[in-house]
């Protein structure tokens, strides 16, 4: 079963307030800085989502890339 609330920051911070002190300590144990990282590394920007999603190049298209590059730069010198 699961329970979603959506509450404000501020009224997040406000219940926390009330709690008894050992509730807080054990709160802070749980919410301690590996945990807060690993939560952050797996929130993904949109522009991380983004780039993450987009296509790539193969190694026979980066040669063809390369090699249009190089044929365009000739092509511009002359």
């Amino acid at each position: 079963m699961e329970i979603t609330i959506d509450i404000g920051y501020e009224q997040l911070l406000a219940a926390i307030k009330k709690l008894p002190a050992a509730k807080i300590k054990q709160l802070k144990s749980v919410l301690n800085e590996e945990f807060i990282e690993q939560k952050a590394s797996k929130d993904l920007s949109d522009f991380q989502d983004f780039l993450l999603k987009a296509p790539s190049m193969s190694e026979e298209q980066y040669k063809q890339h390369q090699q249009n590059r190089k044929n365009f730069n000739s092509w511009r010198m002359k």
